[in-house]
């Protein structure tokens, strides 16, 4: 993440973990909805996850409790620009 903030603008992780989208649709409500670093974003697909090992969080969303390997990552959508706000 870098310098951005977390989901909703805030300043320290809201699990400690990797959220991850189960679904096109899941992925793309996060790049619209919840992009709050000022810029374009990139999707990445993990592959050798088993859905077993998520954790559904407070607010309803998937993640990893553990970090995930550069060898597991693949590109799926680069520079997805920011959402535009009226």
């Amino acid at each position: 993440m870098g310098a951005a903030r977390g989901i909703a603008g805030s300043s320290s992780p809201e699990q400690l973990g990797c959220f991850l989208c189960l679904n096109d649709f899941e992925a793309q409500w996060f790049v619209n909805t919840i992009n709050s670093t000022g810029g374009a974003v990139d999707v990445w697909a993990v592959e050798g996850v088993d859905k077993a090992d998520l954790v559904e969080s407070p607010e309803g969303h998937f993640y990893l409790p553990r970090p995930i390997s550069a060898e597991m990552l693949t590109l799926r959508q680069k520079d997805c620009p920011p959402p535009r706000w009226p």
